[in-house]
């Protein structure tokens, strides 16, 4: 193929158009023509990258970002190679991945992050002729030998490693399909001993192992969860991590990812047994609560393990304050609020239902929820009842329930001298005005 001086070198490789010598037939000679496609240009010329000396082609490649060097892979096959061995060598490794994660400003930490998500991009382009077990181990063979981003290997208190590798995560294997999914799942399983390092926490006594609590906490949260903005694939991962294990240890799990932390980052599970927390301390669970049960049509998921998992939740590692039982009911919403005491409805356990109860009206009160929705959850549950006697029984217990917790505030409150106590004194006032606003809303509805 000759090529016409000054011609543009976008029109070369669309395609090429040869003539071959006249036929002769009868009526004439006619030219015969044909076309070549870009992939038989591709076979039959020499490519032009391949006539650049290695050293010469790398000092290009070495000018180039993550971004410019991941579109170029999608050139060709033999470039999407070239690249592959390019990234493979010791010196661009050393260059690029980065491995300062600690004491960085806020500035440094969001250009590492980003810097991560662009290898994400590249490692997606270079590989994407790879079957998905090959595309994992010639990613992963890059990144680890970053300590940083194994379970238990870093100590430093701001390092940011496992943001940095979610984002990367993240972006690596946005669009792929479920199946896939699964084989980095169970790669990352291998790679890290997250099974392993799961057991060794859920078996454990809650609290003892603090340190491998925060860092299971952490790896899963920053590199697995978090990343994701929709709840689908969100929900995917939280299902990886918890489905292997029986209900109480998702319960015990669940509450290491999603609990309390106190200040000093270390999980507050004496905290909730012992005196109620603002709802800020527990938002982040009752989410995680809503996206496992949002959707109970999912396979192996059905209300009885829910209702398992939330009364084994709220007893660890001792049953909790009823504050912070009813606080996270109602962050929880109607529906999930509702399953859960109509199941101890159907029990027979109504002296805990009772107390449930006040406590969810308290909390109406102290948080700022309308009245109206603790009345209509109370006319919900007297549904369960099937005969006027057992209804009537219920708000009696939970009257009865009112005076009992209100007495146990003002003992409290004036045993040993604890006027100065300005909280205990502050919540006795908020219960009676709770009270108050619960009974006005639930006589109106029956004055309507």
């Amino acid at each position: 193929m000759t090529m016409v001086r000054g011609k543009p070198l976008r029109d070369v490789g669309k395609y090429s158009r040869t003539q071959t010598p006249y036929k002769k037939n009868r009526n004439g000679p006619t030219p015969s023509r044909t076309i070549m496609t870009r992939s038989q240009c591709s076979t039959s010329c020499t490519s032009f990258f391949s006539r650049i000396p290695a050293e010469v082609f790398d000092m290009i490649l070495d000018k180039l970002s993550v971004l410019e060097i991941s579109v170029f892979s999608m050139v060709s096959k033999e470039i999407t190679r070239y690249i592959a061995d390019y990234t493979s060598t010791v010196a661009w490794k050393n260059k690029m991945i980065l491995q300062s994660f600690h004491h960085s400003s806020r500035i440094e930490q969001k250009s590492t992050i980003g810097h991560y998500r662009d290898l994400g991009v590249l490692f997606k382009r270079c590989t994407l002729l790879l079957p998905t077990k090959d595309r994992l181990k010639f990613i992963f063979s890059k990144i680890s030998q970053i300590p940083c981003f194994m379970l238990e290997k870093c100590v430093a208190p701001d390092c940011f490693a496992f943001s940095s590798f979610g984002v990367f995560l993240q972006t690596l294997i946005a669009g792929w399909d479920e199946l896939e999914c699964h084989r980095v799942f169970n790669f990352l399983c291998d790679l890290t001993n997250l099974q392993q390092k799961t057991e060794a926490v859920i078996t454990a006594k809650p609290g003892v192992k603090w340190y491998q609590e925060l860092q299971l906490r952490l790896f899963c949260r920053q590199v697995l969860l978090d990343p994701w903005p929709n709840q689908p694939e969100c929900h995917f991962w939280l299902m990886q991590l918890l489905k292997p294990w029986p209900l109480v240890s998702q319960a015990h799990l669940l509450f290491i990812l999603y609990g309390p932390l106190l200040p000093e980052g270390t999980l507050g599970w004496q905290d909730l047994v012992e005196r109620g927390l603002p709802h800020t301390a527990l938002w982040h669970l009752a989410k995680a609560i809503l996206l496992l049960f949002g959707n109970l049509q999912v396979k192996g998921w059905s209300t009885d393990s829910m209702i398992t998992i939330m009364e084994e939740l709220i007893v660890i590692p001792h049953p909790w304050h009823v504050e912070n039982v009813a606080r996270l009911l109602v962050l929880c919403g109607s529906n999930l609020c509702y399953t859960v005491l109509a199941s101890k409805a159907l029990n027979g356990r109504l002296l805990e239902i009772s107390r449930i109860v006040v406590y969810i009206i308290l909390v109406c009160e102290k948080d700022g929820y309308h009245m109206s929705w603790a009345v209509k959850l109370v006319q919900e549950i007297c549904k369960v009842f099937n005969t006027p006697p057992e209804k009537f029984y219920f708000i009696q217990q939970l009257e009865n329930t009112f005076s009992e917790v209100t007495r146990e505030f003002f003992e409290f409150s004036v045993a040993g001298n604890h006027f100065d106590d300005r909280e205990t004194f502050q919540t006795l006032c908020i219960l009676l005005d709770s009270c108050a606003h619960f009974h006005a809303k639930f006589l109106h509805m029956f004055l309507r």
